[in-house]
Formats: C-alpha cells, sequence, structure tokens
C-alpha cells in the first residue's frame, strides 16, 4: 500500500518485507489443522474483501490524524498495527444476527458491520446528525449491531453478557464479539462479566487485545505472567492465542470460536497478539516512544499486518496492480465520507438535547 510519511509511524513509512517474516506468515496458518482449514476455505474474493477492509481501517486513522494536524478535531485514538485483530475476527460474523462491542481503537468493527464510515467521522465532531446526536465521540448503531464503546472500557464486558443473554431468552442463534485490552481487562467489572459469561455459558468471543500497554504503563508493569495463555481455563472458557498482525489467524480463531458460540458451548476467550504502533492518542506519541525501546517499535513495525499480507495475496497469484486499484477504491470510500462528514460540522447539536433520553421510560 502507498506509505505517507507525513502519518505513519516511522517503521511503516519505510516497510519493506522480510522474507523471513513473510514466510512466518504462511507458516502460522499451517500450526493449527482446524484454522488452517477455515482459511482454505475462503475464497479469492474474499481474500481480497479482507484486504479492502484491512486498507479502509488504516486510512480511516490516517484521515483522523490528519484532521488533528489541521485542527478539525483535537486528538484522536487510533489503531495502527492493530487492524488485523478486528477486520479478521469481524470477517467471522453475521452482521445480520450478530452484535459487536468494540473498543474505540477497533474502529474497523463498525464499518465492516455496515455502518457508514461517515457516521464514524461524524461521530469525532459531535454533530447533531451522528450516532450520538453529539453527545459522545465513540461510535456505534443498533440498527447495525454496533454497541457504542464508552471510555472506562472494561464496562462493556458485562454488557456484551447481556446482549448475550438477551438474544438466548429469545431464542436467537447470536453470537456477540466483544474486544477487551491488556489493561482494561484487569478492572473488576471485566472480571464479573467474565464470570458472568462462562457461568451462564452465553454466546460471547471476548478478544484480549494484547497490544503491550495500558495507556502509559507497560504491560510488564501491570502483568506479572509471561502471557495471557492460562485465562481462558481460569474461567472455564475455551479460548487459545493467535497473532493478531496475521488477518488470516484472527480469522480463523475466530471463526472457530463463533461456531463453539453458536452451538451452545459457552463462551470464547481469545488473546490477540499484537502493537500499538503508536501513543495512547494522537497527543502523547512522543510519550509511547519514551516508554518503549526503539527496538521494540523496530520488531512490531516488520509486521506491519497489511504489508505482510499484501506479500501473502501476490503469492497467491493477486496482481500487485489489482492489489492498487484495492487500495484506491478504499481510499476513496474514505475521502467521501470525510467530505460527507465535514458538510455537516456546522450542524451543532441544539443544547437542549442533552436532557433528552438521559433516562429509559
Amino acid at each position: 500500500m502507498k506509505r505517507y510519511p507525513a502519518f505513519d509511524p516511522p517503521e511503516y513509512a519505510t516497510w519493506a518485507p522480510d522474507p523471513a517474516l513473510v514466510r512466518a506468515f504462511r507458516e502460522t496458518l499451517g500450526r493449527d489443522a482446524a484454522r488452517q482449514a477455515r482459511v482454505a476455505t475462503l475464497t479469492r474474493r474474499q481474500l481480497v474483501d479482507l484486504y479492502y477492509r484491512l486498507i479502509r481501517a488504516r486510512v480511516h486513522d490516517i484521515a483522523l490524524k490528519r484532521w488533528v494536524r489541521q485542527g478539525v478535531i483535537s486528538k484522536a485514538w487510533l489503531g495502527t498495527g492493530e487492524e488485523a485483530a478486528t477486520v479478521g475476527p469481524v470477517y467471522a460474523l453475521d452482521p445480520a444476527r450478530d452484535f459487536v462491542a468494540p473498543m474505540i481503537r477497533n474502529a474497523a468493527a463498525c464499518c465492516d458491520m455496515g455502518m457508514p464510515v461517515s457516521d464514524m467521522l461524524r461521530a469525532y465532531l459531535a454533530t447533531a446528525d451522528s450516532p450520538s446526536g453529539g453527545r459522545d465521540l465513540h461510535a456505534g448503531s443498533p440498527a447495525h449491531h454496533v454497541l457504542q464503546p464508552v471510555s472506562p472500557v472494561g464496562v462493556m464486558v458485562p454488557v456484551a453478557s447481556g446482549v448475550a443473554l438477551a438474544a438466548r431468552i429469545r431464542k436467537e442463534s447470536t453470537v456477540v464479539m466483544n474486544w477487551i485490552g491488556d489493561g482494561s481487562v484487569k478492572a473488576g467489572v471485566s472480571h464479573e462479566g467474565l464470570n458472568f459469561a462462562a457461568v451462564q455459558r452465553l454466546p460471547v468471543v471476548y478478544i484480549l487485545q494484547n497490544n503491550q500497554v495500558a495507556l502509559g504503563t507497560r504491560l510488564e508493569q501491570h502483568h506479572v505472567a509471561d502471557d495471557f495463555a492460562a485465562w481462558p481455563d481460569a474461567y472455564g472458557m475455551a479460548g487459545g492465542i493467535f497473532d493478531g498482525n496475521n488477518v488470516l489467524d484472527a480469522y480463523a480463531a475466530a471463526a472457530i470460536a463463533v461456531e463453539q458460540c453458536r452451538a451452545g458451548q459457552g463462551p470464547v476467550l481469545l488473546v490477540a497478539e499484537t502493537f500499538r504502533m503508536g501513543g495512547h492518542a494522537t497527543h502523547d506519541e512522543r510519550e509511547a516512544r519514551e516508554t518503549f525501546p526503539a527496538e521494540l517499535f523496530d520488531f512490531w513495525g516488520r509486521r506491519d499486518p497489511i504489508g505482510l499480507y499484501e506479500e501473502y495475496l501476490k503469492e497467491e497469484g493477486v496482481a500487485p496492480a489489482e492489489l492498487k486499484e484495492i487500495e484506491t477504491v478504499a481510499t476513496a470510500e474514505i475521502e467521501r465520507a470525510a467530505d460527507e462528514a465535514l458538510a455537516s460540522r456546522d450542524n451543532l447539536p441544539d443544547p437542549a438535547s442533552a436532557l433528552r433520553d438521559v433516562y429509559a421510560e
């Protein structure tokens, strides 16, 4: 894909494929027979569709970063480097009956479930026609089965459990997918939600997104164990670990989990090993660079999930010209959405609307 030195992390701006990592991307898919079989069912159209969604996610973040530089918004929360941990799992869902409960960095889950990108961007502008009517920059849409995230991330764990319980009571074959970070999973409310889902055997796929940092706190500062491999067993859930920078491994692991949930086998806790290639938000990128050694950014920078997937697709016979065309179409979608959102920038909510829908009747 096209690299943007003004907006991409420096490791991505100068990215070049490492043959060893390109091989490792493919080898990862062969380590688990069940996941390998899932990937084998994907058609060529689906493989390039995944690429489109990855590009759309990256360019969406670039559009937000550009708005910050232009002074349109003050800051943005980006998922650069973590796109595969969102795009792959959502691809395993049925948007017509399933629900997602993303974190703010899982923005791709919104548009991948069918939510207009322009609405996602309007949320940042707090316009009257934004999804929340200007109340909050977090984007959600009940019509598209997207539960709006909130700033105290852990509280969405019991919410996801509640939605799954409601679906079961209604005898609906719904699966809920909920992302949570390596830091917010330590919140007490997260434990309550996970435990409740396990005890009730609810159809929820939890994705513990281990991006190595909670705000500005490195993983080793708040987590004693080497990893999260033991967490599914601790809650009595099925689970496993997938490469959060490998969209196909992410898809396959989630597809198996969704099938288990759909069959009434209870919740699944998947751990996505990945890394956030920036700060907590755009305002503290320098702090992020000071929090971790340069070698860590270099390690994960060489594992750009889009770059590695591009190389995989080329090996599968997808021509570079076709990949470029897909990128052109995805970029055009984001540019149109940005123009549409900016067109309603002055459509501010009526102050009186702050008192509406505060309490349920």
